[in-house]
């Protein structure tokens, strides 16, 4: 449907399959430079920024604004979503349609994003590592001023005793613009969503504290508007989230009376012609990329794996406190299976992380199946399980499109621990390979996997070998070779680019163009010291001290390896992901 501004209605499938609306208006010119996406506010709509696509004046981009799920004329129920994490799942799926269905690559994309968008934009780019073009947040969401004391922490304990509620907006229109017009379009606004649900808005927090923490990791050329009388919003966290910004090419404006609808404001005319500035310099310059390829010699995760290797003084605060926490787990492993597996083979080894998934309490009576069962609900095995969940999703959609195009379904995974998570996937899928081949370099682990691979009774196609995931040549050398290869839970191990740039050469090397790849990433962990402070890892009982990679310093030892990311998965405290990628 078009309307009389040349506005086409439009909606996408996203990945759940929920038809979601949004509108376009084409570029004015005829011929598209690129592409512009609007994200509109908490409680609104795509309609509330339309005005943007006029305004600016862009005439040679194509404009684009969704509503997002549970707002506006898209599906859902008023204000709610599953999760934060599935309304920035959404925006990648509309990202990506946009350019399969439009024909704009990534990088001829740029995002505008106010309020709820912008904290969803910044989550997405943080999260997913999108190449687009630039990205510019008006007055973001970090931090929603709630006014009442303790509110967070009521909303908190209240959904925790009677499950997902729904908080209504005390935000008045007046406190939102100084401009008539705007204030009273919402207030007569029937597509206005004033509830927000209670898990929507704690979450909003949690991904806003994770982004601002870890701006670093963002490196796309990013603009900051700060409305500087805002009622709504606090302004301390969006200066810190610019000043830990990882991009060479940011600036940050702030707009002295503006309320918290930054592009809706009565003086916008200034907000908007500092946009439109920074939007014509990013496409009349090439693409920015920063290369990470070599953040395992020099970067922020670089810095905090050296902080976290370095040892505490025994009689130190903090040090007295982390030898407490060791010795409390050596106490809790004599009451605890999982505590003890963990402490005899490592807390990263294949051993643990088939008990974790398979996650069932055990140990010395009813109190240390209790003890386990608290070792088990630790957010990292939470994320670990989950992993799984989407390593599984992933490995049915590949070779579902490989038996779809008529390749052979060979399978290779190159560190599968115990191999449950693989023949798990492909005793569930329709699907079936001729041949599987699980390589691990634990002795323990060969011969765990190939029990589990009896218990199957695919003894027929499927063998365990013992190889090492780092050794080029071999991997090269593998036979017959792979259609779907699998690296998961290893790479994050390893700090070292070059180990990891040999392994994925080998890969490359054994893969034919159309072949496809699984890779798994750990760009955020919120117990990072805990980890390297009192956990052990596999390799001789040392600590186990993880650097994080960005999932764009991931995705670029992929790409360079000669493969092409196609969807990716995360979980919704934004710790473990999973990729898919095409062999070029």
């Amino acid at each position: 449907m078009q309307g009389d501004d040349g506005m086409i209605e439009k909606a996408f499938a996203s990945h759940d399959g929920v038809e979601l609306f949004y509108r376009v208006w084409p570029a004015r010119s005829g011929t598209a430079r690129g592409a512009i996406v609007l994200l509109h506010r908490g409680h609104e709509h795509g309609g509330r920024v339309a005005h943007i696509a006029e305004e600016l004046g862009l005439d040679d981009f194509t404009f684009y604004a969704w509503d997002a799920r549970g707002h506006g004329r898209s599906p859902g129920e008023r204000g709610h979503s599953p999760s934060f994490a599935h309304s920035v799942r959404d925006l990648d799926c509309f990202v990506r349609h946009i350019s399969e269905t439009d024909g704009f690559a990534m990088e001829d994309i740029a995002v505008v994003a106010q309020s709820v968008g912008a904290v969803l934009a910044a989550t997405w780019v943080h999260d997913y590592a999108p190449h687009i073009r630039a990205l510019a947040l008006a007055s973001p969401a970090f931090d929603v001023k709630l006014y009442v004391p303790f509110a967070k922490e009521g909303i908190a304990l209240w959904q925790k005793l009677k499950g997902t509620f729904f908080v209504n907006s005390y935000v008045k229109a007046r406190f939102l613009t100084h401009d008539p017009e705007r204030i009273a379009s919402f207030e007569a606004d029937p597509l206005i969503t004033r509830p927000i649900a209670s898990n929507i808005l704690l979450e909003l927090y949690e991904a806003a504290d994770r982004v601002v923490a870890d701006a670093r990791a963002i490196t796309v050329p990013t603009q900051l508007l700060v409305s500087g009388s805002d009622f709504v919003v606090r302004h301390a966290p969006q200066h810190r989230f610019f000043e830990n910004l990882g991009s060479t090419i940011k600036e940050r404006h702030v707009l002295p009376g503006f309320y918290h609808d930054t592009l809706g404001e009565r003086d916008r005319a200034k907000a908007l012609e500092k946009l439109r500035a920074f939007i014509l310099a990013r496409f009349a310059a090439p693409p920015v990329a920063a290369d990470l390829r070599q953040a395992h010699l020099s970067s922020h995760t670089r810095d905090e794996a050296d902080r976290l290797a370095t040892p505490l003084s025994p009689f130190s605060p903090r040090g007295l406190y982390w030898a407490m926490t060791r010795a409390s787990i050596r106490l809790g492993a004599l009451f605890s299976k999982g505590m003890a597996t963990g402490v005899r083979t490592g807390f990263d080894s294949g051993s643990t992380l088939d008990y974790v998934y398979e996650n069932e309490p055990r140990g010395l009576g009813p109190g240390g199946r209790r003890v386990d069962r608290q070792f088990l609900e630790a957010i990292g095995w939470r994320g670990i399980r989950q992993r799984k969940i989407h390593l599984e999703e992933l490995i049915a959609k590949a070779l579902s499109r490989l038996a779809a195009e008529g390749r052979p379904l060979r399978v290779l995974d190159i560190a599968a621990g115990h191999g449950r998570y693989v023949l798990d996937a492909v005793t569930a899928s329709d699907a079936k390979p001729e041949s599987i081949r699980l390589q691990d370099y634990s002795l323990i682990n060969v011969e765990k996997g190939s029990v589990l691979i009896a218990e199957r009774g695919l003894r027929d196609i499927a063998a365990f070998h013992r190889a090492d995931a780092f050794d080029t040549e071999g991997l090269a050398a593998v036979a017959p070779k792979p259609t779907l290869a699998i690296v998961s839970g290893l790479y994050e191990l390893f700090p070292d680019n070059a180990l990891i740039e040999g392994s994925l050469a080998g890969l490359a090397r054994a893969m034919e163009p159309g072949a496809l790849l699984v890779y798994t990433g750990q760009p955020w962990h919120p117990q990072l010291e805990m980890i390297a402070r009192a956990l052990t890892s596999h390799r001789g009982g040392e600590a186990w001290i993880m650097r994080r990679r960005t999932q764009q310093e991931m995705d670029q030892l992929v790409a360079a390896a000669g493969f092409r990311k196609i969807e990716q998965r995360i979980d919704k405290w934004g710790i473990f992901t999973v990729s898919l990628a095409e062999r070029i």
